[in-house]
Formats: C-alpha cells, sequence, structure tokens
C-alpha cells in the first residue's frame, strides 16, 4: 500500500470530520488474489499500489444524533476520490463521543 494514499486518506478524514479518535488499517494484503486487488471497479489496472481493502475506526462529534446508515454515507462521501480511483472494499466503524 501506498503511505501517500493512506496519508492523504487520514487527512481527509480528519479535515472532514475534526475526529477524537482515527485508526486506519490497510488490509488489502489480506485479499490478495479478489478482483479488487488488481482491478478497480473499471477494470483498469489499480497501478499506483493504492489501498483496495480499508477499515476506518473513527469518534467524531460530527456523528452525533445520526443514524449508522448516515455516518456511513458520510464517511463514504468523504473518500469518493479514493473509491473512484480503485478503494475496493471500506469497513466502517463510526461513533460518537460517548457510544
Amino acid at each position: 500500500m501506498s503511505q501517500s494514499s493512506l496519508s492523504a486518506i487520514r487527512q481527509t478524514l480528519e479535515a472532514g470530520l475534526s475526529p477524537v479518535a482515527l485508526e486506519l488499517e490497510d488490509e488489502s494484503h489480506k485479499h490478495a488474489g479478489h478482483a479488487g486487488v488488481m482491478h478497480d471497479h473499471k477494470g483498469a489496472n489499480r497501478g499506483d499500489g493504492g489501498i483496495t481493502h480499508l477499515r476506518v475506526r473513527v469518534v467524531s462529534p460530527s456523528f452525533i444524533g445520526k443514524s449508522r446508515v448516515e455516518r456511513h454515507r458520510i464517511v463514504n462521501g468523504l473518500l469518493e476520490g479514493e473509491i473512484a480511483r480503485g478503494l475496493h472494499a471500506l469497513a466502517i466503524e463510526a461513533k460518537a463521543p460517548g457510544e
């Protein structure tokens, strides 16, 4: 995985959510051989070495009063650029402070 991609994802989530806690785990290596590892959704080769499978654990005041689905939509929206570039799978654990 490209560290610059992980750094960019961290910056995007920090800017969009002002989290009190944020953990990112690149799980791409666990999925070697899966279709999304080598190709994005359009079938193009992902030659940038970017992340294909990512686990996000985030605690943010932005999630107060939001449902699980709303929280996931927020994170997916923030990462839409990475998804367009070939982020194939995104596991999200999104909580508000105190949860």
